[in-house]
């Protein structure tokens, strides 16, 4: 009997899925309505954002006939989207702005221990991303959240590591050559040395 238990044990490990080292986090999930000749289409639309935590992030938009189709495929484009987000200690190397649409944000870096001072799509991304020190602020009146979130994605992309930005060379202006002034040489024409040669004698 302790045999067969073990068996079925076994065979229940055996189908289980292996983690995935992302994890994921629906940012929205819409119905979407078509209107064709042959009458309206419904579908859904959702918006995934996966993460490791350690510094790698991706975002995805796709639409389904139903709910769990629609998610499947948006984090299919999720992982396919994914990228490295550089970051110094526990926080973004320096501020930034990306704009996306109609949609405005920005990104400063904060001192260890302050936490995320952000909310909505901004605070899910940078938690995924596993930034833990940072603040946000929208520029925009837009609160579309497909916007915000890809204009948060391309805030990420912009940034650059310090050493990125020490590599590069700096340009200095040479302060500019003084030309030497060269005196005007008086010449004196035949008519004047006759003058003087007469006032000498």
């Amino acid at each position: 009997m302790m045999q067969r238990g073990n068996r079925q044990f076994n065979r229940g490990k055996r189908f289980q899925k292996p983690k995935s080292e992302y994890d994921s986090k629906l940012l929205g999930l819409d119905r979407v309505t078509r209107v064709t000749a042959g009458g309206k289409q419904l579908r859904f639309r959702a918006i995934m954002a996966i993460g490791n935590k350690k510094g790698k992030i991706g975002l995805g938009v796709a639409k389904g006939a139903d709910v769990q189709k629609s998610i499947e495929k948006a984090t299919r484009l999720a992982k396919k989207n994914v990228m490295e987000v550089p970051m110094f200690e526990s926080t973004i190397p320096h501020e930034v702005e990306a704009k996306y649409g109609p949609a405005r944000v920005l990104l400063r870096p904060q001192a260890k221990g302050r936490g995320l001072v952000a909310g909505g799509q901004v605070r899910v991304i940078c938690n995924l991303a596993g930034i833990k020190d940072i603040s946000s602020k929208l520029l925009s009146r837009s609160r579309n959240k497909i916007n915000i979130a890809r204009a948060t994605i391309k805030a990420l992309k912009q940034l650059k590591t310090k050493t990125a930005v020490t590599d590069k060379p700096i340009k200095v202006e040479e302060p500019a050559k003084s030309v030497p002034v060269k005196k005007n040489k008086i010449i004196s024409t035949d008519a004047d040395t006759r003058t003087t040669t007469k006032n000498k004698k």
